[in-house]
């Protein structure tokens, strides 16, 4: 948790943050129940967020996600003096670790990003049977050359002065393409376009100067995970 940034956590308050912050400076927290003595200030759906995105597996030896979340649902409840004096008989949660896809589905959802692999690495297999190219790929791709693109929409941009064209950028596990959707198009995939997270693209490839886009001619969605992720829209 010591390198975490909390500015990035969901539903984390300030004031929170800034006290984990301060009682960490005095000394490092050894374990959740800990954390949340010292740290009453935390709801318990921060910790639980905390604990799903894995900003507290550092607080022992072989915690992972679901051992966090376990723990924090006993450290979270009210229990007395009486049965706090009573050892806990199970320190670890008894449910296996989180996927890699699990992980990132907490990861978009308690942050909106994610610290292990990117989402389009779930798909690539799939994505190369249908000759999809990485974005790092693109270079060598003829201008004017039929292609397929894929990836995370980081943004969409529709500058008034553009005469209702579309901009997109998807991301991949490689790099960023540039996707030009015209208006007639924008119409046609409008819901598309505008609500899904990740996406398909089908154009001819445009490399002026090189500069490289997908001038598109269909746009389809995809879908690797249940993650939700956030993109920066139309500014």
């Amino acid at each position: 948790m010591a390198n975490y940034r909390f500015r990035y956590v969901r539903g984390l308050r300030q004031t929170s943050a800034d006290k984990v912050a301060a009682e960490r400076q005095k000394r490092p927290f050894e374990g959740i129940d800990e954390l949340v003595r010292r740290v009453p200030e935390l709801q318990k759906a921060e910790l639980v967020t905390l604990s799903e995105i894995g900003a507290l597996n550092s607080l022992a030896r072989g915690m992972h996600r679901r051992t966090a979340l376990w723990q924090v649902e006993r450290a979270a409840r009210l229990a007395g003096p009486l049965l706090d004096a009573i050892p806990e008989q199970m320190e670890l949660s008894p449910l296996r670790q989180m996927t890699d896809e699990e992980r990132l589905v907490a990861d978009f959802h308690g942050s909106g990003m994610s610290t292990g692999p990117h989402p389009m690495t779930y798909c690539r297999e799939a994505l190369s049977k249908l000759q999809v190219k990485r974005a790092r790929d693109l270079p060598q791709v003829p201008d004017g050359q039929y292609t397929r693109v894929a990836g995370c929409v980081i943004a969409r941009q529709r500058p008034g002065t553009a005469k209702g064209f579309v901009f997109l950028s998807l991301q991949d596990e490689t790099g960023i393409s540039n996707v030009i959707v015209n208006p007639d198009l924008y119409e046609k995939y409008r819901v598309v376009v505008n609500r899904q997270k990740f996406l398909l693209v089908e154009g001819v490839l445009q490399n002026q100067d090189h500069t490289i886009s997908i001038k598109a001619s269909r746009v389809l969605p995809i879908s690797i995970t249940a993650a939700k992720t956030q993109s920066h829209d139309f500014h």
